[in-house]
């Protein structure tokens, strides 16, 4: 049984052929999706639905790409990305209810307008609604768990469609309970009511520090987990890696935390200087630094991250 091929057939006009996966995400490097979907409507997405539970064909949900790496050879199965459809921000009072494919900086700003506090962080995240949701992304002393009241959630392999509450999403420290096969549609976000020049103050200074001490080009921001009461950028200076250079990837010179992908590098190299620092960070220091980088297509290696554990920080 070919699943790429059956899931072709079911998803007719809607698929992609080797589609490349690189230029979705903030490295700029990885290899191609064998199938590929944009869900702008909902009958898209249901569409996607039937094609995953009758083929069992493996997913990706890709939102803005910036905690993504691709394998150089690609992903075996189908990716899906939501389209503007998903995007919109809704403000009710506190209530801030945005779609999975919106932007955190967009809806950091679009509430900061609305005089609401408490998602000012959200401005320096290059990454979707969605893609926070599912990673727990967080900064500036807090994260999505800080706000999240609840989210629609489909699940790709059984069509299940449905509202959760934030409690059941398990949302730890760069992490949740949702699953590679579920999408997150929605996301319900309840803030406080605050000064809108002081908000976008502090989103303004926010924007300045980013720019003073993190660095710039073809990167997915922090790419270690702080380890407890640690911060891994300090680690990988220590063992000497900072400025470490793998062929197409180097380890920033200006944050130790970040890895720059050289332009027309390749995936691989990224993945290869993670392993590295990763072990030399083990070996000088006697921590093991796990990525918050999400990775896809690799082998298995000792940069998987255990199971968490329940008492895990936010």
């Amino acid at each position: 049984m070919n699943v790429v091929e059956d899931a072709a057939a079911l998803l007719g006009e809607r698929v992609r052929r080797d589609v490349p996966l690189g230029p979705m995400t903030t490295y700029r490097v990885g290899g191609p999706a064998a199938l590929f979907v944009r869900i702008d409507t909902d009958a898209d997405l249901a569409a996607v639905c039937r094609a995953v539970r009758r083929t069992g064909i493996q997913t990706l949900v890709v939102g803005k790409g910036s905690n993504l790496l691709v394998a150089d050879r690609g992903f075996a199965g189908l990716a899906v990305t939501l389209g503007d459809h998903f995007a919109g921000v809704e403000i009710r009072g506190t209530t801030v209810r945005a779609g999975a494919a919106a932007a955190l900086p967009v809806v950091a700003r679009r509430s900061a307008a609305a005089g609401l506090t408490g998602f000012e962080w959200a401005v320096g995240v290059p990454g979707s609604i969605g893609g926070a949701v599912r990673m727990n992304a967080g900064g500036h002393g807090s994260d999505m768990a800080a706000a999240l009241v609840g989210v629609r959630l489909v699940d790709l392999r059984s069509g299940e469609d449905e509202v959760v509450s934030a409690e059941t999403l398990d949302l730890g420290f760069r992490r949740s309970a949702v699953a590679a096969h579920q999408l997150v549609v929605w996301a319900e976000l309840q803030l406080a009511p605050g000064d809108r020049n002081r908000a976008e103050a502090t989103i303004a200074e926010i924007v300045r520090w980013r720019r003073e001490h993190q660095p710039g080009g073809a990167n997915a921001g922090s790419v270690f987990v702080n380890p407890p009461g640690d911060a891994a950028g300090r680690l990988v200076e220590l063992a000497g890696m900072k400025g470490h250079r793998l062929r197409s990837a180097v380890v920033s010179p200006k944050h130790a935390n970040f890895i720059i992908a050289d332009e027309g590098g390749r995936a691989d190299d990224v993945f290869d200087l993670m392993l590295a620092v990763q072990d030399r960070v083990r070996r000088h220091c006697g921590v093991t630094l796990y990525p918050e980088t999400r990775l896809v297509g690799f082998d298995p290696s000792p940069l998987d991250r255990p199971e968490p554990r329940s008492e895990v920080e936010r």
